[in-house]
C-alpha cells in the first residue's frame, strides 16, 4: 500500500473513513516522515509528544470504529502556523518575547479544523510576527526550500509549504498579508490560495474592523484539498463583524466547470514597473499557454493605475497596522532591542503616520480597488507572477538588488503580491515551472471580490493541464 502520508488529503480521508488506513498508521508515517526530513529543512516546530499523539490517535480510531465521524478532517494531522493561537500548543509567532506563549484558547479557525476531525501536532516555522517573505526567527532558525534546502523557502508560510512539499502534512494553514500563502506555494510547488478578505474569520482579535490587510487560508499540493480547507475556515462568525456571510460548504462542491472562453489579463511586469529576475516572465507565459490550451483568451493587461501611488498606499497602511500591534513592544527598551530591526522599522514609521495621512491611505485603497472593478469589467481574472526573484540563499535577510534595482525596503522585492491584497481580492498561486537549478516558481490568478469559488474552478483546471510539473517531487524524496 501507498505510504498514507504520501496520499492528498482528500485521498487520505476516505481511506481513513473506509477504515482501510487507521489513523495511527497515520500518525506513524507521519512523525516518520518528520523525523526523516524536518531536521534538516526545520518546517515543523513545537511538534507534540509521540506518545500523546498516538493516544489521540487512537481516540480518533476508537470513534471511527463506533461509526462516529468529526468531519473530512478527522484522522488528518495538522500542524499551524505559528502565528495562529492554539490551546495548550506554543505559539511564539517566530519572536523571542514570545518564546514561551501558550494560549489557552484556539483562533477561529483551529477551532473549525479540530470541529472538522484535524488533530495538531505541532506548529509551522514562521518569520518574526510574519514580517518578511522569508521564513527565518531567533527562536527556531531558517525554514530550508523544500527543493534546495539552501534556498529560501518563501513566506511568511514558510513552514506551511516545506511541510506540503515535503509531505510532512497533507494539506495546511497558512496566512497572508504580502503573498505570505502565495509565495511560499510558488516558491516549493504547491497550492496556496489568499481567500477574499472576510471569508476566513480572523480572531478572537482586539480590533475587528480597522485589521483588513492580512487573512488566514488554505494551502495544499491539489486544488481540492485547497478548497475542501476552506470549506472549514471559511463562514460567518458573529465575534468577526466583517467575516462574509456565506457558509463554507459551497468550497466542498465538485470544482469541474467550463472555462473555454474565460478571459484573463495577464499584468506582467507592469509594463516595466516591477524588476523580475531573469526567466519568470518566462515561464509564467508557459503557464498561460497552458490555460490557453484550455480556451482561455489571455491577454496583456495594463495596470492602468500609477503603480508607485499603489505601493506609497500600502506602505501607510502596514506601517499604520504593524505599529499597532507591536507599539507596546517598541515601547519598551528591552523589548525593543529584540525586535528584529525590519519590525522595529515599520514601528517607527507607523508611529509618524498622523490622523490625516492614515485617511488618505484608506481614501487611496478605496479608490485603487474602484479601478480594479473596471479591469474586472474586461477580464475574468488578472494574473501576475507570484514572485519577482527565485529562491535565493536562505542566509540572505532579504534581496538586496533586483536586474541592478536596488530595493528600498526590506518588502520591495514582493511588490508583486500587493495589488490583490489591497483589493481585498481572491488569488491563487500555481506552479508554473522551474529554472535551470531546479527551483520553482508560481503564477497569481486573481478573481472578482468574493469571487473565491470560480478562483478555485480556474485553478482546478488549469492543475489538469500540469501534471508533469506536480509529478516532481523534491530531490530529498528521490
Amino acid at each position: 500500500m501507498t505510504n498514507p502520508i504520501e496520499l492528498n488529503a482528500h485521498e487520505l480521508s476516505a481511506l481513513i473513513h473506509q477504515r482501510k488506513v487507521s489513523y495511527r498508521e497515520v500518525m506513524q508515517a507521519c512523525l516518520e516522515r518528520i523525523a526523516e526530513v524536518n531536521p534538516a529543512h526545520n518546517a515543523i516546530v513545537s511538534l507534540q509528544d509521540a506518545e500523546e499523539l498516538y493516544r489521540q490517535a487512537d481516540e480518533r480510531d476508537t470513534q471511527l470504529a463506533r461509526g462516529e465521524s468529526l468531519g473530512w478532517m478527522h484522522g488528518i494531522p495538522q500542524a499551524i502556523k505559528d502565528l495562529s493561537a492554539t490551546r495548550g500548543i506554543r505559539t511564539t509567532m517566530g519572536s523571542p518575547l514570545l518564546r514561551d506563549n501558550v494560549p489557552t484558547h484556539d483562533c477561529i479557525m483551529v477551532e473549525r479544523m479540530k470541529g472538522a476531525g484535524a488533530l495538531i501536532i505541532g506548529k509551522t516555522n514562521t518569520p518574526e510576527f510574519g514580517l518578511g517573505s522569508h521564513t527565518f526567527n531567533n527562536v527556531f532558525g531558517i525554514t530550508g526550500n523544500a527543493w534546495e534546502v539552501s534556498r529560501c523557502a518563501g513566506g511568511s508560510s514558510g513552514g506551511t509549504a516545506v511541510a506540503l512539499a515535503l509531505r510532512m502534512l497533507p494539506v495546511a494553514d497558512g496566512s497572508d498579508m504580502m503573498g505570505s500563502l502565495r509565495n511560499p506555494a510558488a516558491y516549493n510547488n504547491i497550492f496556496g490560495l489568499r481567500p477574499s478578505q472576510g471569508r476566513v474569520p480572523y480572531g478572537p482579535a482586539r480590533d475587528q474592523y480597522v485589521a483588513q490587510l492580512g487573512t488566514e487560508g488554505p494551502m495544499g499540493r491539489c486544488v481540492r484539498d485547497v478548497a475542501l480547507l476552506l470549506s472549514t475556515q471559511a463562514g460567518w462568525d458573529p465575534r468577526v463583524p466583517l467575516s462574509i456571510a456565506q457558509d463554507g460548504s459551497v468550497f466542498a462542491e465538485p470544482l469541474d466547470t467550463e472555462v473555454a472562453g474565460l478571459r484573463i489579463g495577464w499584468l506582467g511586469d507592469l509594463q516595466g514597473y516591477l524588476p523580475i529576475e531573469p526567466g519568470i516572465l518566462e515561464v509564467c507565459g508557459q503557464g498561460l499557454m497552458r490555460l490557453e490550451s484550455l480556451g482561455c483568451v489571455v491577454e496583456p493587461a495594463a495596470l492602468g493605475y500609477p503603480p508607485e501611488q499603489v505601493w506609497q498606499t500600502w506602505l501607510s497602511w502596514r506601517h499604520w497596522l504593524v505599529a499597532g500591534n507591536l507599539a507596546a513592544f517598541y515601547a519598551n527598551p528591552s523589548d525593543r532591542e529584540q525586535l528584529k530591526p525590519e519590525a522595529q522599522w515599520e514601528v517607527e514609521q507607523g508611529l509618524r503616520l498622523s490622523g490625516g495621512d492614515t485617511h488618505a491611505a484608506s481614501e487611496g485603497r478605496t479608490g485603487f480597488y474602484q479601478h480594479l472593478l473596471t479591469l474586472f469589467g474586461r477580464y475574468d481574472f488578472l494574473a501576475l507572477p507570484t514572485a519577482q526573484v527565485w529562491p535565493f540563499d536562505a542566509h540572505l535577510h532579504w534581496p538586496k538588488v533586483i536586474n541592478g534595482q536596488e530595493m528600498d525596503t526590506y518588502h520591495r522585492w514582493m511588490e508583486v503580491t500587493i495589488y490583490a491584497t489591497l483589493g481585498g481580492l481572491p488569488a491563487i498561486s500555481v506552479p508554473v515551472g522551474f529554472n535551470e537549478a531546479g527551483l520553482p516558481m508560481g503564477m497569481q490568478l486573481i478573481g472578482r471580490p468574493q469571487d473565491d469559488l470560480s478562483v478555485l474552478r480556474i485553478a482546478a483546471a488549469y492543475e489538469q493541464t500540469i501534471s508533469d510539473l506536480l509529478a516532481r517531487r523534491p530531490p530529498v524524496l528521490e
